[in-house]
């Protein structure tokens, strides 16, 4: 890890919301030092708010996504500021999914379009944050990883990339893989996608390997798709805590 490490930040906490059709909820934000001093920064939207900066809710800790984005380089990245929505508990794949899971409708239209149209403009009035979607990722990890992308291709005026680890791509199934085969490349497009080669006994790097082959195949320019083998990599916060200096730098490089 680089050893750059500017001051704290400060967290904000907004909240909570009612969401239609689901739980209701906080978001938390926080925003890296300097942030009012210099020119609006980029904002990165995570699910799975409440294990985003600490360990709560989580039996491997939690990304503390704030002491990576301290650690940015300045030479190399603009620090975003990183906005945690929570999760909607029992409903949470579904939520996250387009398409029906385990059994069950998936939820995602709605809650994401709940995301882009009032938590997006919520935070914009709140932050110094950039306008349009080259200010603006989404990201998360197993199923987050499947909302994100799929938050990028149904919102690509509001979210100009994905930040997708250990995605959940199986899970969507056939008809998942139709939809982004189907959609165009948004104009303003980011995508990382990683995954570890030990996740549930190797059965989840095809799908993201998968995935990541179709979007190659849509003509992404040089820089602006990436894919990532873990060769350590399991399925928790702390391995995604370890790959995420390398992600937001990819996603917030100058």
């Amino acid at each position: 890890m680089p050893r750059f490490k500017s001051p704290p930040g400060r967290f904000l906490h907004f909240g909570p919301f009612d969401v239609p059709g689901l739980p209701s909820r906080r978001v938390h934000a926080y925003v890296p030092w300097g942030a009012r001093r210099s020119a609006p920064r980029p904002a990165l939207y995570m699910f799975d708010g409440q294990n985003v900066f600490g360990d709560e809710g989580s039996f491997a800790g939690g990304w503390h996504l704030h002491e990576v984005v301290d650690r940015l380089p300045p030479s190399r990245a603009v620090a975003p500021v990183v906005i945690g929505i929570e999760h909607g508990g029992e409903l949470r794949m579904q939520e996250l999914s387009p398409f029906p899971v385990m059994g069950k409708p998936g939820l995602a239209d709605g809650f994401l379009d709940w995301v882009a149209g009032t938590i997006v403009p919520m935070v914009r009035g709140a932050l110094p944050l950039q306008e349009g979607p080259a200010g603006a990722a989404i990201g998360g990890s197993s199923m987050g990883g499947l909302g994100a992308l799929y938050a990028h291709f149904r919102h690509p005026d509001v979210f100009g990339g994905a930040l997708c680890m250990s995605p959940a791509f199986l899970m969507g199934g056939r008809p998942l893989f139709e939809y982004f085969a189907n959609r165009p490349r948004p104009s303003i497009s980011r995508v990382y996608i990683d995954c570890g080669t030990r996740e549930s006994g190797g059965q989840m790097l095809p799908g993201a390997e998968r995935m990541f082959h179709l979007l190659e195949r849509k003509g992404y320019p040089e820089g602006q798709l990436m894919f990532r083998e873990d060769r350590r990599g399991v399925h928790n916060e702390k391995s995604w805590r370890r790959r995420s200096p390398l992600a937001l730098r990819f996603m917030f490089r100058l």
